[in-house]
């Protein structure tokens, strides 16, 4: 069993960055492969970054691709997603996910365990 809260949402402008933390609770968190995806009112959830155990491996969408980061540091039982030059579509709840195995992979019902969200809010 692994516990997730994320932390690090908020209300920013146009432009910021914003640095969301997932803290996971358990053991072996370097056997999970760790996600994060994101849900904006009135729409489904969707992928936004994902990270292999070992960090060597990571995928994006498209839509942020070249503005966020995602990070682990299997130390801490942490993962990171950097977010720079945030836009309004950004805003929806940030949810972190866990995925025990090898594989990045892309599709939420792959995922086995949830956090309970952070908000992120863009203003224009």
């Amino acid at each position: 069993q692994v516990q997730l809260v994320e932390s690090g949402g908020g209300l920013v402008q146009s432009g910021d960055s914003l640095r969301l933390s997932c803290a996971a609770s358990g053991r072996s968190f370097n056997s999970y492969v760790m996600g994060w995806f994101r849900q904006a009112p009135g729409k489904e959830r969707e992928f936004v970054a994902a990270i292999n155990w070992s960090g060597g491996s990571t995928n994006y969408a498209d839509s942020v691709k070249g503005r966020f980061t995602i990070s682990r540091d299997n130390a801490k039982n942490t993962v990171y997603l950097r977010m720079n030059s945030l836009k309004p579509t950004d805003t929806a709840v940030y949810y972190c996910a866990a995925r025990r195995g090898l594989v990045v992979v892309l599709r939420a019902d792959e995922y086995d365990y949830w956090g309970q969200g952070t908000h992120v809010t863009v203003s224009s």
